[in-house]
């Protein structure tokens, strides 16, 4: 930095056509001035300034150090106007990583007005149901669904994120409607492979007891929404998020089983790297989806 500020008082004096001029301009003695400039001919070992009672000059090569150091001064207060440009509105490319199935449901079909309201923000988002690292890849912001680890991470809540136990009224009528956890053993489930334990789901009971029971199907998927397709052809009996199948429940075509019975609850999350120095574009973008998905969530209307 000290560098920087003797090339900076050397620009000045130069511009500004005499050493007094240049420390009035900075309001700076003329004695500090005449030291910047020459610790600066000192690290570089040459003569910049020609200096008479009367006037300066520079020289050769003054000449070329002054036209190279006016364009590099230039050039950072070009970016610091554009990094304050950056502050003041959201804009720019916002780097957005979402569950598969949540960002396809929930995020993309808010995409269109969320940039009617930033028109200089500009969207690249990266759909994956696995964990990624957020600062090791470059995002500025993820979408998680899960209860958070301790990290050095910022996480702001979006939304209850509440599951359900559903199933076809096909399946159901050929099979009978479970009435409690344990009557799961003798259906088919269908298990997401990324749910925290997909072959064992955890109920609390209306008495407010935990229970387990084991479970066992003959489909197992990588994604919920083709999950969903499977339960609607009437395969079995899924576990899943009511963002997944909230509006077929409140429509009827999926029934709401083990009603009494709640099961893990969890929370929509919009993680970051950090609180200090938040952009525009990703509070812009927290905000937005905080209003949109509210408590409760849209999708839990009707179920």
């Amino acid at each position: 930095m000290q560098n920087l500020t003797d090339i900076a008082v050397f620009v000045q004096v130069v511009d500004s056509g005499s050493f007094t001029a240049a420390a009035e301009r900075l309001e700076l003695t003329r004695s500090v001035i005449s030291k910047y400039v020459s610790r600066l001919e000192d690290r570089l070992k040459v003569r910049l300034l020609n200096r008479t009672t009367r006037r300066l000059s520079l020289t050769e090569a003054g000449q070329i150090f002054y036209e190279r150091s006016q364009h590099g001064l230039g050039e950072i207060e070009a970016a610091e106007a554009e990094v304050a440009k950056l502050q003041a509105t959201p804009r720019g490319r916002l780097k957005i990583n979402s569950p598969m199935s949540f960002g396809i449901l929930h995020i993309a079909p808010a995409m269109a007005e969320f940039q009617m309201q930033n028109p200089d923000v500009q969207l690249d988002m990266n759909l994956d149901d696995r964990q990624i690292d957020l600062v090791e890849q470059g995002y500025d912001v993820a979408i998680r669904i899960a209860e958070l680890p301790d990290s050095s991470l910022v996480a702001t809540r979006l939304a209850p994120c509440h599951h359900v136990v559903c199933a076809s009224s096909d399946y159901i009528e050929r099979y009978g409607e479970p009435c409690t956890p344990d009557d799961l053993r003798r259906h088919n489930i269908l298990s997401y492979r990324y749910q925290d334990s997909p072959n064992e789901w955890r109920f609390l009971s209306p008495d407010g007891r935990y229970s387990s029971v084991p479970v066992t199907g003959s489909i197992e998927m990588n994604n919920s929404l083709a999950l969903r397709q499977a339960v609607l052809g009437g395969a079995g009996i899924m576990l899943t998020p009511t963002f997944i199948v909230g509006e077929d429940i409140a429509a009827g075509r999926l029934l709401k089983l083990l009603p009494e019975y709640r099961a893990k609850e969890v929370a929509i999350y919009a993680v970051y790297a950090g609180r200090r120095h938040l952009t525009p574009k990703v509070r812009a973008f927290i905000d937005y989806m905080k209003k949109r998905l509210s408590d409760p969530p849209y999708w839990d209307k009707g179920t």
